[in-house]
């Protein structure tokens, strides 16, 4: 069976990197921003992420999904946390979103089984 977190990484890295070495000016930024919006201010990190992850998911990004459920499983998120915001994100964003529940389900117990 395909270690889909691992797949993920490697092909996010791999155009990150490649995207980077343009040295485009507006999307270095950008990527900047990302970076820093996601760190502790008024809000801690778990809560950041639980919110760029139902974001993430009443958009419909399957990779902002699996970004956002692996840096809330490595900042200790439970599961019961991770999926109350999935319904949350199910809730606003209707069942147009349910393929992208059953995609978050499955990379989450792909996290879980990585350890």
């Amino acid at each position: 069976m395909p270690n889909i977190v691992e797949e993920f990484n490697d092909y996010r890295a791999k155009m990150n990197d490649k995207i980077l070495a343009d040295n485009n000016k507006i999307i270095k930024r950008i990527f900047n921003l990302d970076t820093n919006a996601y760190q502790a201010g008024s809000l801690d990190v778990k809560t950041k992420e639980l919110l760029g992850l139902v974001a993430s998911t009443v958009l419909r990004c399957d990779d902002c999904i699996k970004y956002h459920l692996e840096t809330s499983y490595k900042t200790g998120l439970k599961k019961e946390e991770v999926v109350e915001a999935l319904g949350i994100a199910t809730l606003v964003g209707g069942t147009i979103v349910i393929p992208h529940l059953r995609r978050a389900y499955e990379f989450w117990d792909a996290l879980e089984q990585q350890g």
